[in-house]
């Protein structure tokens, strides 16, 4: 049985404030939430209130799965600024921690195409040793997450799983790893048994979103028992961020998927 992660920004926006969405998720079943970034330096640009939230999380008993790192870096891009990342990064830790959080999403930022892709992605294990390093001993866990580059994020250097394993690999630390997107995986053709093979033990975290349109688990021509078949066959039993764009009411959106979880 996989844990189901509801992701507040997209789930459960009948309730306005993010720390009800995270008692609905409780009264609809759930155990666990995700969300974006705390601060609203990315989206979405409103600021979250993390001691309501804190006091949500704790009264329903759930676990706040992962959030975002911020800000949104470019790490490649020219002057090649990557402190905005590192003076941030102590507090989106923090935060984390405040919050029970134990994983921060980061990822790739825009390609350059002045620069061989090789080079930018051995600047990624650079960039994230030195991450490791500033944040050791917090019990956080940075995940790097590959996004499809041919309707989400165009530009964006890392589209392709075993090449974010190629960085985690890199990095080699247990407090580093993958996120593995079902849903960017299949819009760039992947086959998600394939892939996860080559990603091995570096995923460490698990989106899912319905392809095509980005809808809910059973909205579009993802074969789910298949794939749930095949991250259980590569040894993941983590938790699965629900990242979708609901076509329904939130609870009618969830049922198919989580029948199918129950029984992976």
């Amino acid at each position: 049985m996989y844990q189901l992660a509801p992701n507040i920004e997209l789930l459960f926006t009948e309730e306005a404030e993010y720390h009800d969405r995270v008692r609905a998720a409780a009264s609809a079943g759930f155990t666990a939430v995700e969300m974006w970034g705390p601060t609203g330096i990315d989206a979405p640009s409103k600021p979250k209130d993390v001691p309501a939230l804190k006091a949500a999380l704790e009264e329903t008993g759930l676990q706040l799965t992962a959030q975002l790192s911020e800000p949104r870096t470019q790490f490649m891009i020219p002057p090649f600024d990557d402190s905005p990342f590192f003076d941030h990064l102590d507090e989106g830790v923090a935060i984390a921690q405040q919050l029970g959080c134990p994983r921060l999403v980061v990822g790739s930022g825009t390609g350059f195409g002045g620069s061989k892709r090789q080079v930018q992605l051995d600047k990624l294990i650079d960039i994230y040793t030195r991450a490791i390093a500033q944040i050791e001993g917090s019990g956080i866990t940075l995940v790097l997450e590959a996004v499809n580059v041919r309707v989400d994020h165009p530009g964006s250097l890392l589209d392709r799983t075993a090449e974010a394993a190629y960085v985690a690999r890199g990095v080699d630390s247990p407090q580093f790893g993958i996120l593995y997107d079902l849903y960017h995986s299949t819009v760039e053709g992947e086959t998600a048994a394939a892939a996860l093979a080559e990603a091995g033990d570096t995923v460490k975290y698990v989106q899912i979103a319905d392809a095509p349109g980005r809808g809910e688990p059973g909205s579009g021509s993802i074969d789910w028992p298949a794939r749930l078949g095949d991250l259980r066959a590569s040894g993941y039993d983590g938790p699965i961020g629900l990242e979708y764009y609901p076509t329904q009411e939130t609870v009618a959106s969830t049922a198919f998927i989580r029948g199918l979880a129950g029984d992976a």
